[in-house]
């Protein structure tokens, strides 16, 4: 199941508002090197007029996957059916070929925090996400996969390592991998793991798509910003990653302090010969 529609899109990049003129001129896919679209679902879905015509407008020039921070597929509350409504008219109006949201809460008890709160690494957490994914599964219409995501707190005394909890969930769900290797190596640093190891032991079938993003390095902490460059040991970690997994549908994102967009796209071209590095010219997987 996990790996029967996912094919290789090649380099792509988020579909910011302010990024959008540029994006869907004429022959922009073409002219600008970006080989598909991820829109974020709390950007789009909710809204109609110019946001709606946007999200359409995309999905007539690139492939669309799409992204979410707001299922809390951790969280203690029933799945909020009017968000899962609105990703069911976004993947059926864009024809998106996947959705992928963190492994994480971001709401309970009513209340929306804004923000990808961590869980604690045990089998019982791990079970009530999987429990959940199966249930926001059966009630969209396209496949839905998990993203790593970067964390400052561990809870004590987790009995299982993150890579240990996140295999657990990714079987347990069979679901597919988002895997964010900035992530991957900001939690490296913080929580002194060996980032290599960490994507050893993932299964690499397992994953659909990888995240590259930049970070804040504080000396003591690195922070997951989404608003810089990437730096040469990230690229790297993609590389080792790519050994490991073949071709992968690669998303750079930046989502803070937005400069050009000439900008992201040299990001997405130190991705794309990163590749190219690895795999040579980029063929598509099966």
């Amino acid at each position: 199941m996990v790996q029967a529609h996912i094919a290789d899109l090649g380099h792509g990049i988020g579909l910011r508002i302010p990024y959008a003129d540029g994006l869907l001129a004429p022959d922009a896919r073409t002219v600008l090197g970006v080989d598909f679209l991820e829109i974020l679902v709390e950007n789009y879905a909710p809204y109609g007029g110019r946001l709606k015509r946007l999200a359409e407008q995309a999905a007539e020039q690139y492939p669309i996957v799409l992204h979410g921070v707001g299922l809390s597929v951790g969280g203690p509350d029933p799945l909020d059916a009017r968000y899962l409504e609105s990703l069911n008219d976004l993947a059926r109006r864009t024809g998106a070929l996947w959705f992928t949201d963190h492994v994480c809460w971001s709401s309970g008890f009513g209340v929306e925090y804004h923000d990808l709160l961590p869980l604690p690494f045990t089998e019982e957490a791990a079970s009530h996400v999987a429990r959940r994914l199966r249930e926001a599964q059966s009630r969209v219409c396209l496949p839905l996969g998990l993203e790593n995501p970067s964390y400052y707190v561990k809870h004590p005394d987790a009995p299982l390592s993150e890579v240990e909890f996140l295999n657990a969930l990714l079987e347990e769900a069979d679901c597919g991998l988002l895997l964010d290797v900035n992530n991957v190596y900001v939690n490296a640093r913080n929580h002194g793991y060996d980032p290599y190891a960490f994507i050893d032991a993932l299964p690499a079938e397992r994953v659909w798509q990888v995240h590259l993003a930049g970070h804040l390095d504080r000396g003591d902490v690195l922070i997951d910003t989404h608003g810089a460059a990437m730096t040469d040991d990230v690229l790297d970690l993609y590389r080792h990653t790519l050994r490991r997994t073949g071709g992968i549908s690669t998303l750079f994102e930046w989502d803070n302090d937005l400069p050009p967009l000439s900008t992201v796209l040299v990001e997405n071209n130190r991705a794309r010969a990163a590749a190219h590095d690895v795999l040579g010219p980029r063929s598509l997987r099966p």
